[in-house]
């Protein structure tokens, strides 16, 4: 392995039949990279005509959702009343706190010619103190988040601080985020200062201070270690990270707490109706598993 890496971490693929979702956290070996505890990447993908992406409403508790796409629109409703279409270049923050519910469709508007899927869909574990805060949402939108741009870069800083420019986007933790877009040739620095922080090549061939880097695969960087991102062919690649966390976080299904007891509690709370609705999305819901796909191993 690379003096500048300290894992790397091979994505768990989910043919959902019309589009893929690759996910690298979490993970056997690692729950976190700085506050990012949940990684998918998704598609590229268009829907057949007619045809949409409704995952109904579900729960969440302790954690933030952060939306990014490339591609494509997403409706979001949820249970505190927000209604907004995240499309690329915005960032739709989900804060959940003590316990909030939301769905995510794709919009009547896009369905009849098919609608394309592309983008990332991050969980953001909240720091000790702010588990419990009130539920929130806000949609950033593009003018919002600034953007590195010279000959053959182009950098959208998605949350936090990176290259002396800091995006509007609410932080509950130390957090970096950025979407990083390079034609061949090009080049750009990878800041040290987050204690962790790890990188995701997208689509296209890139290499680490030479290293080559496989697309979909999460590669954790070793903390204070300066290191250049260069692309061999245009890339799309996501760098992401932040403050170490002092204390464990458990992942099981939708929910993410520092206590497993704070966890069984919001299970019954779902299977017994106490979660709020979702206004203008109230019909449906996704029942808890028996088995969570999603779960944390340490």
């Amino acid at each position: 392995m690379s003096d500048l890496l300290i894992e790397t971490i091979l994505p768990v693929t989910h043919d959902l039949g019309d589009f893929k979702v690759r996910r690298t956290l979490p993970a056997k070996t690692r729950t976190m990279v700085g506050p990012f505890i949940f990684v998918d990447q998704f598609g590229p993908a268009r829907l057949p005509a007619g045809r949409g992406m409704d995952v109904r409403p579900h729960p969440h508790i302790n954690l933030s959702t952060v939306s990014y796409l490339f591609e494509g629109a997403i409706e979001h409703r949820d249970s505190i009343g927000s209604h907004a279409v995240i499309e690329p270049g915005a960032v739709n923050l989900m804060t959940a706190g003590r316990g909030i519910v939301h769905s995510e469709r794709s919009p009547q508007s896009m369905r009849a010619d098919g609608p394309a899927f592309y983008g990332m869909q991050t969980w953001l574990a909240l720091p000790d103190g702010k588990e419990e805060i009130e539920p929130a949402f806000e949609q950033i939108a593009p003018a919002q988040l600034p953007l590195l741009e010279t000959p053959g870069v182009r950098a959208r800083i998605i949350m936090g601080t990176l290259w002396g420019q800091t995006a509007a986007t609410t932080c509950h933790a130390p957090t970096i985020y950025a979407e990083i877009a390079l034609e061949a040739g090009a080049r750009v620095p990878i800041d040290a200062d987050a204690d962790e922080r790890a990188i995701l090549v997208t689509e296209g061939d890139a290499t680490l201070d030479g290293e080559p880097l496989t697309p979909f695969v999460l590669y954790v960087l070793k903390p204070g270690s300066a290191a250049t991102l260069r692309a061999v062919s245009p890339i799309r690649a996501m760098l992401m990270g932040g403050g170490a966390f002092a204390t464990p976080r458990h992942v099981w299904w939708n929910f993410v707490s520092s206590s497993r007891d704070r966890i069984n509690v919001a299970k019954d709370d779902w299977k017994a109706g106490r979660f709020p609705t979702v206004p203008g999305d109230d019909k449906e819901f996704i029942p808890i598993p028996e088995i969570a796909k999603t779960v944390s191993y340490l």
